[in-house]
């Protein structure tokens, strides 16, 4: 018996070591900042919907789900190759959920859960926002801010991004972060606002990973 414990309590524990070494790094967040405004050299491209999205991951005690959601439209404006200022529109009502069948009665479900009042809301509030701040070089990354807006609530967040331009196309993608939703008064299962929710809760951490293609204008 005390054999099998020690098996189950080894086994338990590599996974929680697992689970916390592959967690995302929390992107910095603080107050609202203003907003960047580029050089009158500044060369503008329009955002491919088509080809701009956020991958997105959520988790809870028994596992997590992901899927994307639908950059509508914006801009970005580079001088040099280097973004100098920008912006785009999430539109919430593309919220898709990928790890579950679509043809899954528990798909339906969990997509339109998260777009209920007491999720994200999306009835009230059908777009998020992203708002470029500023650009800057840290630890060899290249950290990109800006002021992200979901449900009227603004944070300051910066995340490590790539940029690539090839003729009249650029392509920002950022590396994996995460956010505390709780701090866009995201309130559905959240510890930072519930009590004794025991093993029911989700997780204020959510992962996100964006991609935005954009075509010179």
């Amino acid at each position: 018996m005390k054999t099998s414990f020690l098996k189950i309590f080894t086994v338990v524990a590599l996974i929680a070591f697992t689970g916390c070494k592959d967690k995302a790094k929390e992107a910095e967040t603080t107050s609202t900042e203003e907003a960047a405004v580029a050089e009158v050299t500044a060369v503008a491209y329009a955002v491919n919907s088509d080809q701009s999205m956020i991958e997105w991951k959520g988790f809870k005690p028994t596992g997590s789900h992901n899927g994307t959601i639908s950059i509508k439209e914006g801009k970005l404006e580079l001088n040099d190759g280097a973004i100098e200022s920008g912006n785009f529109t999430i539109d919430m009502n593309s919220i898709v959920v990928a790890d579950i069948p679509v043809e899954d009665e528990g798909n339906a479900k969990l997509t339109g859960h998260l777009k209920n009042a007491d999720f994200f809301n999306v009835e009230a509030f059908p777009t998020a926002s992203f708002e470029v701040t500023g650009i800057a070089t840290a630890d060899g990354k290249t950290m990109l801010s800006g002021n992200l807006t979901i449900k009227e609530k603004t944070n300051n967040i910066s995340f490590p991004v790539t940029t690539e331009v090839n003729d009249n196309v650029v392509t920002l993608k950022s590396e994996t972060f995460s956010i505390d939703r709780s701090k866009w008064n995201v309130e559905y299962g959240s510890k930072s606002f519930f009590d004794n929710l025991g093993d029911k809760f989700i997780n204020d951490d959510m992962e996100m990973k964006v991609t935005v293609t954009a075509e010179k204008i």
